[in-house]
């Protein structure tokens, strides 16, 4: 197989939330790759050294301030990468944020909070994005989902529910766009620790039970997305759309611990 199928040199891709955590890692593959950046957060400041570092290795790179949460933001950001390199190609949709409360103590707000960056800001970076994209009948959209995608988990009902929802969409997108070449795929990272999640990971104890749980033994490493990435963003996944791809060591199975050596004694149930 060529390894022109992975490369995506002389594409322009655009990555929400790069200034740290996932959206950072997940930029600085494509760019490995090749692509050109424009990574986004909602204060500029927050990408120069990333943008610096990117630049380094040979990359074009915009350094844009965006929120997800609001529509002329989108507009102006999307419309911004388009006057600058005439093309968009790739579209990575990773802003979202979390709240972390039990079911009874969320209020309107953290509900409002959570779906309108994680669910209503994909959905309009993607309309926005897909209007450059039909104009040249190519296109590569990826939506940051999660494990919470197929699984539930107490104290993330409105971040379950706005994943949930990506998954979804990303369906219905895959569907809409599929005629003028663009591909619409939800990538759903299992356990990976970020500045988001990190208090988790000060807790052993916790650590020790998640990993139990995870059939590969270890939460994820932040190269552990590149492959996926660059795969979906690349035509050596020209024929994928519509899917979701769980990279999250397996906890996705519902495994819980290994099962004693006496379920494998013969007669045993």
């Amino acid at each position: 197989m060529s390894n022109s199928l992975f490369s995506l040199s002389g594409k322009a891709a655009i990555v929400t939330g790069a200034s740290r955590g996932l959206g950072r890692y997940l930029a600085s593959a494509l760019a490995e790759a090749g692509a050109d950046l424009a990574i986004t957060s909602r204060r500029r400041e927050s990408l120069a050294d990333f943008q610096a570092e990117l630049q380094s290795r040979g990359r074009r790179v915009l350094a844009l301030e965006l929120d997800v949460r609001d529509f002329e933001s989108i507009q102006r950001a999307v419309r911004e990468v388009a006057d600058a390199w005439g093309r968009i190609d790739i579209l990575v949709n990773n802003a979202g944020c979390n709240v972390r409360k039990p079911a009874l103590e969320v209020g309107w707000d953290d509900w409002n909070l959570v779906l309108d960056t994680n669910l209503r800001g994909t959905f309009f970076m993607s309309q926005a994005a897909a209007r450059e994209m039909i104009k040249r009948r190519y296109g590569r959209i990826i939506n940051i989902g999660s494990v919470t995608c197929v699984a539930g988990c107490a104290g993330l009902g409105p971040y379950g529910a706005s994943r949930g929802g990506v998954k979804q969409l990303t369906m219905s997108l895959a569907d809409d766009w599929g005629p003028f070449g663009i591909t619409v795929n939800c990538l759903a990272p299992g356990w990976f620790k970020t500045a988001q999640n990190a208090v988790l990971y000060e807790d052993q104890s916790w650590v020790e039970y998640l990993c139990d749980r995870i059939p590969l033994k270890r939460p994820g490493q932040p190269h552990d997305l590149d492959g996926a990435a660059v795969f979906l963003a690349s035509d050596a996944g020209a024929y994928v759309t519509g899917q979701t791809l769980l990279v999250d060591g397996g906890i996705s199975t519902g495994a819980t611990r290994a099962l004693p050596k006496k379920a494998f004694a013969p007669g045993a149930d």
